[in-house]
């Protein structure tokens, strides 16, 4: 079933999902945490919750340009994983088919134009929310970049627990 974009937009009115959105978000984390018939590049983050510290799961998009792997936030700054993620000192878990212990690092906002661009060619679930054309020239996404953080992601040796 294709979501269209206005319902897209309602379940994440304010920036946070709502009720629908959070039934399907645990759905598709479970999915793309056990790789289940999801592409490689379909994965579940794992991160302590900042108040509670219970793991929170977010099913999210990797991006992969030249070599190195993007995580973008759809929401923006305020969406509940990003600022556990900075809580966490950039520490997490990413799951797809086995758990990889990462680290997250933000990326300055001048690199984010390009990794914003190829996000949204992979990630068509974002498009509603992220105010750029696709194609748009890299302009286009400069001027929105301060307000998607992208993380770098750094895959860690030691097992996931």
């Amino acid at each position: 079933m294709l979501i269209g974009s206005p319902l897209k937009r309602w379940m994440y009115r304010g920036g946070r999902p709502h009720g629908l959105a959070r039934l399907l978000n645990r759905i598709s984390a479970a999915q793309f945490r056990a790789g289940f018939l999801v592409p490689q590049t379909w994965v579940t983050l794992e991160v302590p919750g900042r108040r509670t510290g219970r793991t929170v799961s977010c099913p999210l998009v990797v991006v992969r340009l030249q070599g190195r792997e993007y995580l973008v936030s759809m929401l923006g700054n305020d969406a509940n994983w990003v600022a556990n993620v900075r809580a966490a000192g950039g520490d997490a878990v990413l799951g797809h088919g086995r758990r990889e212990r990462i680290h997250l690092s933000e990326v300055p906002v001048d690199q984010r134009p390009p990794i914003l661009r190829l996000y949204l060619a992979k990630a068509p679930g974002a498009r509603p929310h992220i105010p750029v054309d696709r194609h748009a020239p890299l302009e286009a996404f400069a001027a929105v970049a301060a307000g998607y953080p992208v993380f770098l992601v750094t895959r860690l040796e030691s097992p996931a627990p």
